[in-house]
C-alpha cells in the first residue's frame, strides 16, 4: 500500500507545476482582457476624437524627423551595405515575433532553474508589449521611412503597416531583458544584440530612431511588469 508521505511526494511536484500553469495563464488571461477593454475604448469614447488625435501626433512625428533625419539618413545610407547587410538580416529575424515567442517558449519548457523562469517571462513579456504597439499603430500610424522618402534604402520585401513603434524592437528587448536581469553577466552579450536589432529597422528602412526608441522601452517595461503579476496570490 501507499502511504501518505508517498501520495505527497507524488502530489507535490503536480500541485507545484499545476500551480506554475495558473501562473502563466493569468500572465497571458491579462493582456487579453486588456487588449478588449483598450480595443472597445479606441473603437468608443476615444475613436471619436480620432482625427484630432492623429493631427496631433502627425505634427509630433513632422518634429521628430526634423531632430531625427540625419541619424537616419546616416545609418540608412552612409553605412557599408556589402558589410552591414549580412549581420542585420540576422539581427532583425532575431526580433521577429516568431523567433522572440519560440526561443522563450522553448526556454521555458526545456531550461531550468532561472533559465526557466526567464524563458516564461519572456514569453509573456513579447506577447504583452505587442499590445500598446498593435493600439499605437492602429491609433496614430506613421508612415514608414522608405515609403516617405524615396532615397532610403530598404529590404526585399518591406513591410507597409505603420511604423510607429517598432515591433521587432520591442520584441527584442521583451524577450533579452529577462534573461539580462536573470544573470546581469550576460548584459554585454545580450544587450548590444537588443540594440542591435534596433539599428537594423534603421539600416534597412523600416523605422525612425524615435520607432526604435519607444519599442525599447515598451519591451523593457512589459519585461519588468510580467514578475510582478507572476507573483500575484493565487
Amino acid at each position: 500500500m501507499i502511504g501518505k508521505s508517498s501520495e505527497c511526494q507524488i502530489a507535490g511536484p503536480r500541485l507545484s507545476v499545476f500551480l506554475g500553469l495558473k501562473k502563466v495563464l493569468r500572465a497571458f488571461s491579462f493582456p487579453f482582457m486588456l487588449a478588449i477593454q483598450m480595443s472597445d475604448i479606441l473603437e468608443g469614447r476615444l475613436g471619436q476624437d480620432a482625427p484630432e488625435r492623429r493631427l496631433v501626433m502627425e505634427r509630433l512625428y513632422r518634429l521628430l524627423e526634423r531632430v531625427e533625419m540625419p541619424l537616419f539618413m546616416h545609418v540608412n545610407t552612409k553605412w557599408n551595405r556589402d558589410l552591414w547587410d549580412r549581420l542585420f538580416r540576422i539581427l532583425t529575424l532575431l526580433g521577429g515575433a516568431t523567433f522572440c515567442l519560440g526561443f522563450s517558449l522553448a526556454a521555458g519548457l526545456l531550461a531550468s532553474g532561472p533559465w526557466r523562469a526567464a524563458g516564461w517571462q519572456g514569453l509573456a513579456a513579447v506577447a504583452l508589449s505587442h499590445l500598446p504597439v498593435a493600439l499605437a499603430k492602429r491609433g496614430a500610424p506613421r508612415r514608414r521611412p522608405y515609403q516617405k522618402y524615396p532615397q532610403a534604402n530598404t529590404c526585399r520585401k518591406p513591410l507597409k503597416d505603420p511604423s510607429f513603434p517598432s515591433g521587432h524592437t520591442t520584441a527584442a528587448f521583451a524577450m533579452l531583458t529577462p534573461w539580462m536581469a536573470a544573470a546581469p553577466m550576460l548584459i554585454p552579450l545580450l544587450l548590444p544584440i537588443a540594440v542591435g536589432v534596433a539599428l537594423s529597422r534603421v539600416y534597412f528602412g523600416q523605422h525612425y530612431p524615435s520607432d526604435t526608441i519607444a519599442g525599447a522601452l515598451l519591451g523593457c517595461s512589459a519585461a519588468l511588469l510580467v514578475p510582478l503579476w507572476l507573483s500575484l496570490p493565487l
